[in-house]
């Protein structure tokens, strides 16, 4: 496994310092985000030279691009959000073509309009399933030309919530492309340390052989998230369950600050 953080855990928008500060606190792999170049996270264009200042300080830093943020809201009830979020995606992915990243990370969105990451009551209806589906359908088809795979993270607050909605779809999209990014503190809401625990391990057996990238956030009993190792999220099992399950992929954490990067990083490498 290589231990990876959220580049937008840096402040700034020189890729290279952005990436040095990712070396300096200890973490050889990144989920790279475009406003870490100076552009908004889902542009509408990508220019050549800032995808040539991404790839040199990759180089230069040693530190590689694990995955590449493409969330949009893929649920969102009106069609003309999702048209343009779409094409913003092809964006996306022909960078991350261009700079030989293999995932994009997507949000599989909510019918809540003014937040993809929020909950909204209608987000369990057929219709939202349906929409989020023939949407992550023409995402697939530009993925798939692009030869880069999408990442989907099972999310309380989204359409897919748990490892049997993301399996679910990836039997339904009928795609190698589609792959699961799984973050223990997003499976569940409110748990204690044994009933976090519990949870966990179900959805990593359920997940096996589909998981492209894990995320290390951590959730308080009472909801709240919280840093890698703060909460109840037990992460010497969940990593062990994702080495028997033949993970060895990017561990990457986020939800946290710059400042706790390198604690953050020291404690995860220890497990790994």
């Amino acid at each position: 496994m290589r231990l990876g953080i959220f580049a937008k855990t840096f402040p700034g928008t020189d890729p290279a310092a952005v990436l040095a500060a990712v070396k300096q606190a200890g973490y050889e792999t990144t989920q790279f985000n475009l406003a870490c170049a100076g552009l908004p996270s889902m542009p509408d264009a990508v220019p050549s030279d800032a995808v040539a200042a991404i790839r040199v300080a990759a180089r230069s830093s040693a530190v590689s691009l694990a995955a590449l943020s493409g969330t949009y809201n893929m649920a969102h009830p009106d069609k003309a959000v999702r048209v343009d979020g779409l094409k913003r995606l092809a964006v996306v992915i022909a960078a991350a073509a261009a700079l030989g990243i293999p995932l994009v990370t997507l949000c599989t969105g909510s019918r809540n309009i003014a937040d993809h990451w929020a909950y909204h009551p209608d987000n369990a209806a057929p219709a939202a399933w349906t929409d989020m589906a023939a949407e992550m359908e023409k995402a697939l088809a530009l993925a798939e030309r692009a030869g880069v795979d999408l990442g989907i993270e099972p999310e309380q607050a989204n359409i897919v919530t748990s490892a049997s909605d993301a399996t679910r779809l990836i039997a339904e999209m009928g795609s190698k492309h589609l792959k699961i990014v799984l973050d223990p503190a997003n499976l569940f809401e409110h748990a204690t340390p044994d009933g976090a625990r519990a949870i966990v391990a179900a959805a990593i057996d359920q997940a096996a052989g589909h998981i492209a990238m894990a995320h290390a956030k951590d959730r308080h009993g009472d909801g709240r998230f919280a840093t890698a190792g703060q909460g109840v999220v037990d992460f010497p099992d969940f990593v062990a369950r994702l080495k028997g399950v033949g993970f060895d992929g990017a561990l990457v954490t986020h939800g946290l600050s710059a400042d706790e990067a390198a604690g953050v990083a020291a404690f995860l490498r220890g497990l790994l």
